[in-house]
């Protein structure tokens, strides 16, 4: 149950965090004349979706957070649950704030705990040799 809860969260937070990065943030310090950073002016009609003010943090900023702090706590849930050594946990944790790397990072770890998986089924399907 919790490796399903971490997958399905590992994507959830790599989407909001890609939105934050890339949609967002931008929005907010880069476009519009009210921006931080003004680089280019909002497009005619569109002014309330940038600047300081944009709506974008409520719909991406805002559920990314929670979202990620739900991530970090089943995060620590497997790793209770599998026996990670902390170096592993916060590395996965940390992955989360990496845009496309906690893809990335997911995929590994599915890989290595079906590994390790087929490896016990294979270990406790063969018979102990016989002595004597």
């Amino acid at each position: 149950m919790s490796f399903a809860l971490y997958r399905v969260l590992a994507y959830v937070t790599g989407v909001f965090l890609i939105g934050l990065v890339f949609v967002a943030m931008p929005a907010r310090y880069l476009v519009g004349e009210s921006s931080m950073f003004a680089l280019f002016g909002a497009p005619q009609g569109w002014e309330h979706w940038f600047g300081p003010d944009t709506p974008l943090v409520m719909y991406i900023t805002l559920p990314h957070g929670y979202v990620y702090m739900a991530y970090v706590l089943v995060v620590i849930w497997v790793a209770l649950d599998r026996r990670w050594g902390a170096g592993r946990t916060l590395g996965v944790a940390l992955s989360g704030t990496i845009p496309v790397l906690g893809f990335v990072i997911e995929r590994r770890i599915v890989k290595q705990e079906q590994a390790k998986g087929e490896a016990a089924a294979e270990g406790g399907s063969q018979e102990p040799a016989r002595t004597g």
